[in-house]
């Protein structure tokens, strides 16, 4: 990925999908002592290892979320396993409303167990 910033990323975005990635970006940054990795067509965090993405396509905020455990609640576009540890959580929220407290909850989870790392 190359390295970009915050202002490339969201240059052409129309309102609602800033608004989005917005949030996004803000629940993570509140977690604090977190990495922000913005990159020419994603944003990411992380602490020792990368535990949550975004990007809009399509008028869709595009998450992934890495947990210790598959999660059927919200219930994720798709789930796979990124390491013998980890399963990536996949989800399309369409409008802002669709990023509800258990997303940001799962986020939260994901900070603590995915974000220090597998060692």
């Amino acid at each position: 990925m190359v390295a970009s910033t915050w202002e490339v990323l969201t240059e052409g975005l129309d309102a609602d999908d800033l608004a989005k990635l917005t949030a996004f970006r803000d629940a993570c940054r509140i977690l604090g002592g977190v990495e922000e990795r913005v990159h020419s067509s994603e944003i990411a965090f992380a602490g020792k290892r990368v535990f949550a993405s975004a990007y809009i396509k399509s008028h869709y905020l595009e998450l992934g979320i890495e947990l210790t455990r598959e999660v059927t609640r919200p219930k994720p576009r798709t789930a796979f396993p990124t390491t013998k540890r980890f399963i990536m959580h996949r989800y399309s929220l369409r409008e802002l409303e669709d990023f509800t407290p258990a997303i940001r909850k799962l986020l939260t989870e994901s900070y603590e167990t995915v974000g220090p790392g597998s060692r």
